[in-house]
């Protein structure tokens, strides 16, 4: 069996090839540089994600909950200079090369299953497993469910070169920052009516319906983006009774995510990176085929630039002490720091994996990228337990820089733990499961079951 796949078959077009059929992948089929990724960019999420689990309303804020001061600013400072955007950014880019990968496999039949049918069962059963992970496991934040959807829309430009790839994902990156752009004067438009009708009053001048509405409107806003104690105390309340008490409270939460939030935001970001995850692994990339100094200089032009825009919004909303109008003005360029900032991270993760030091970590990070479903979804359930009702209750108990002592100990646990069961297992337990869904056959599970062919 050949080690990896090359690129004249991942551009082969499927109806040349129509006696060729799809088999699960084996592990000399893997592209172990990118399993290092996406192990890397799968534990870099809960950085992000831990301030959903444990705080309420505190992901862009830290103003709201969990501490604003000393090291609580600190780690909000760090994640939003390095992380906020770019371990989901690097996540994508991995599900669109993905989706190369996997239309790109030649091998034997497994029930008659083609590429294509596998494929789009696969994310019909991702999709289940979004709606399972939001309403069962309650995580509101999940992307399994996006995934799939925008991976369906994705998958029509696989054949697509690289530049044309690359074009597109520019493209709609471009429109995310007009959807930005638009959130900002709508907040923007709402504050100045408000500041003129409080100017009538102080005039004593008599407010119209229009004036009134103004003040309702902004008040909202206002009420949204930095809940009264109230609001907040009431909402963690909730989170200390009973699993179905919880759900009722989560329920309308995961429906807005998974249709308005959805649609306006993860749509066409998901979809940018997807389309540049795809160029990434055609122009040999995510395949660490590059030289060291083609890694080298991006991540100085990734970091160079992505850093640059970071600090300037993080430096922007502080200077503003966090007030919703310095919070919607730095969306304007979020991508533009967001992204080349993922590509840097790319790159050091390259001559990382090039350089060769640290095996038995690289081996853990690979390990922990191969088993990304299982862990991921671990995150919910073993957070979920230590923060809501039905566990510990520990929700909104914890400073933001608290959250972080939980993080590294999964952390620790999944970089042990990955290498280990892969030791004994081929698959983690839910991808395995999502294979055997997918093919319709149960997968061999246990080591002594593979069988490799050699050519």
């Amino acid at each position: 069996m050949t080690e990896s796949i090359t690129l004249n078959q991942m551009n082969a077009q499927p109806e040349m090839l129509p006696e060729l059929m799809l088999k699960p992948t084996e592990k000399t089929d893997r592209i172990s540089a990118m399993d290092t990724i996406r192990g890397i960019s799968l534990l870099g999420i809960l950085l992000m994600n831990i301030t959903g689990l444990g705080l309420y309303h505190a992901y862009d804020d830290p103003t709201v909950t969990g501490g604003a001061t000393g090291w609580d600013l600190k780690v909000w400072w760090i994640n939003s200079m390095f992380f906020e955007g770019t371990m989901r950014g690097m996540f994508s880019m991995l599900f669109g090369a993905g989706i190369v990968l996997f239309n790109s496999r030649l091998a034997g039949n497994i029930n008659g299953v083609s590429v294509t049918d596998a494929f789009f069962r696969r994310l019909l059963w991702m999709f289940l497993f979004g709606i399972i992970h939001t309403y069962i496991l309650l995580w509101n934040g999940e992307v399994l469910y996006p995934y799939a959807i925008v991976g369906m829309f994705v998958f029509s430009f696989r054949h697509w070169k690289p530049s044309r790839l690359i074009v597109a994902s520019a493209v709609l990156l471009v429109f995310m920052s007009l959807i930005y752009n638009y959130d900002y004067y709508d907040t923007k438009t709402a504050f100045d009516k408000y500041t003129s009708v409080e100017l009538k009053k102080k005039e004593f001048k008599k407010l119209t319906k229009e004036d009134s509405t103004a003040i309702e409107t902004w008040k909202g806003k206002v009420s949204d983006a930095k809940p009264p104690k109230e609001k907040i105390d009431k909402f963690v309340k909730s989170m200390h009774k009973d699993y179905w008490s919880i759900i009722k409270v989560k329920a309308p939460i995961a429906q807005f995510m998974q249709s308005t939030y959805m649609y306006r935001y993860f749509f066409m970001e998901m979809a940018a990176m997807m389309l540049l995850g795809m160029a990434f692994l055609k122009t040999g990339i995510f395949r660490a085929a590059k030289s060291n100094k083609f890694y080298l200089i991006m991540a100085i032009i990734g970091y160079g630039t992505g850093l640059t825009v970071n600090y300037f919004e993080t430096s922007y909303v502080m200077d503003h002490h966090f007030d919703i109008l310095s919070m919607a003005a730095v969306f304007r360029t979020y991508d533009v720091g967001r992204v080349p900032t993922t590509i840097g991270h790319i790159a050091v993760i390259m001559l990382f994996i090039k350089s060769g030091i640290l095996p038995f970590l690289q081996k853990s990070l690979s390990a922990v990228g191969q088993m990304a479903l299982t862990n991921y979804v671990s995150h919910s359930i073993i957070c979920n337990f230590i923060f809501m009702g039905y566990g510990l209750s520990l929700y909104g108990m914890l400073h933001r820089h608290q959250l972080y002592y939980i993080v590294f100990s999964i952390w620790i646990f999944q970089l042990i733990f990955s290498p280990i069961w892969l030791r004994y297992f081929r698959f983690g337990p839910l991808e395995w499961t999502w294979r055997s869904l997918t093919y319709w056959e149960k997968q061999p599970m246990k080591r002594e079951n593979i069988r490799i062919s050699e050519e």
